[in-house]
This record gives structure tokens, C-alpha cells and sequence, in this order.
């Protein structure tokens, strides 16, 4: 937004008295300040991250057969007849998200939920 849109909005809610400052150019500084402060950069792509991760019906179906018990790769690729390419795309994006982790036993690689308190209280909102 330019800064003259920005000052006649902040004007005009000085003017309404709801904002009690004087100057519009400091109280936008003010107002980018606290925005900086307040919310991390680094803090909120890993939030993004998390939120992108849960917001897709695949993974969460992942999320609930790894619930159940670890798994390998193929055995999720079965389960919800995947291709091992998707299957292992849904998995980065969950293990990057920190909602799973993996072991390695030879040639295969095992899936578990990397807190299984987090679903527990996704399941008591009944969101999961």
C-alpha cells in the first residue's frame, strides 16, 4: 500500500479518536515495529509449514494409519494405493513439518508419529 494510503487511513483513525496518538508517520512505525517484534520470520514459515502439511487429505490419512503403528514406505503406498513418488512427497512434507520421523533398518525406512500427543488433543477437538 503506498504511504498516502497509508496515512490518510491512519489519519482518519486519529481522527475518530479511537487512535490516541498524534502523528501518523510515527504511529505507522510503531505499528511496523510491533509486527516485527512479535512475529518471527523463521517462527511463522515453520507454522506455515505445519498448517500446509496438515491441510491435505492424503497426509492426514497417513497420519492416521501411522496412528495405528510405524510403517514402511510401501505399506502407505498400498494402504491409500499411492505411487512411491507421492507417497514419499506427502511424507517430506510431513517429516518437515515435524508431525513424523523415520528410522532406516537396511534398505527400508520406517515411518512413526513424532508425538502422539499432538493427535491425541487433535482428536479430543475432534479435528483429526
Amino acid at each position: 500500500m503506498s504511504k498516502i494510503r497509508v496515512s490518510k487511513r491512519l489519519n482518519r483513525l486519529i481522527k475518530s479518536g479511537i487512535c490516541p496518538v498524534e502523528d501518523a508517520s510515527k504511529y505507522a512505525s510503531e505499528l511496523k515495529q510491533l509486527a516485527e517484534k512479535i512475529s518471527d520470520r523463521k517462527a511463522v514459515k515453520k507454522q506455515i509449514n505445519f498448517f500446509k502439511a496438515l491441510a491435505d487429505e492424503t497426509r492426514l490419512r497417513i497420519l492416521k494409519l501411522l496412528e495405528v503403528r510405524e510403517m514402511c514406505v510401501c505399506e502407505i503406498m498400498v494402504a491409500l494405493d499411492l505411487t512411491q513418488p507421492t507417497a514419499s512427497h506427502h511424507l517430506r512434507l510431513l517429516e518437515n513439518a515435524g508431525l513424523i520421523k523415520n528410522r532406516k533398518d537396511g534398505k527400508w525406512v520406517f515411518y512413526s508419529l513424532s508425538d502422539t500427543g499432538l493427535l491425541k488433543k487433535m482428536h479430543k477437538l475432534k479435528i483429526l
